[in-house]
């Protein structure tokens, strides 16, 4: 076959769409009393149908995606809310338990400004990398950030015991975090 006849072929985008219109022109209503032109159009209802209870059941992957990121918070398996860890911090205070206290404090404070989608604590986030972003977001509390970090990982990990005053500390940052608009970054570069 010549390259004159080879560019007249139709390319592989038009017997595609020649597939597609094909398929189609054969999803009309039955003329008869058959019921072979109502099978295309119950398995296109059916399809649809499943997908729709697919959506219902499993929900959008994007949203799967982000509820499963908040689960972990420093290296625990944490799925409370940040109003649901300030409420059990206030509960082990008033019990004198200021090393869960604390904690927990520090919990809500990261769980409330990824909430607020003002940082990003993902799996393998650390203390110091949330105090980071959240100094980034509230330059003015940048050492408050710093000491919560500091007595959250004395508290976590070295085992020195929490106080009333880390406790404290960390509620207090929390509250004045809560009611203020975090500072967005740059994202032109200013010549």
């Amino acid at each position: 076959m010549g390259p004159e006849y080879a560019a007249a072929q139709p390319t592989l985008l038009d017997r595609i769409a020649q597939a597609i219109s094909d398929w189609l022109a054969g999803l009309v209503l039955p003329s008869g009393n058959g019921l072979g032109g109502w099978i295309p159009l119950v398995l296109l209802l059916l399809l649809i149908v499943g997908i729709v209870v697919a959506f219902l059941v499993w929900g959008l992957p994007r949203i799967n995606r982000r509820s499963r990121a908040t689960d972990g918070l420093f290296g625990a398996d944490e799925r409370r809310t940040a109003a649901e860890l300030r409420k059990d911090a206030s509960a082990a205070a008033a019990r004198g338990d200021f090393t869960s206290a604390s904690l927990d404090a520090f919990r809500a404070l990261a769980r409330g400004l990824q909430e607020r989608t003002v940082v990003a604590v993902l799996p393998g986030t650390t203390a110091h990398d949330f105090a980071a972003q959240g100094a980034a977001a509230f330059p003015d509390l940048s050492p408050g950030f710093g000491g919560a970090a500091d007595g959250f990982d004395a508290t976590r990990y070295a085992g020195a015991p929490g106080t009333p005053e880390l406790y404290r500390s960390i509620s207090d940052l929390d509250a004045a975090v809560s009611g203020r608009s975090a500072v967005l970054p740059d994202l032109v570069e200013r010549s």
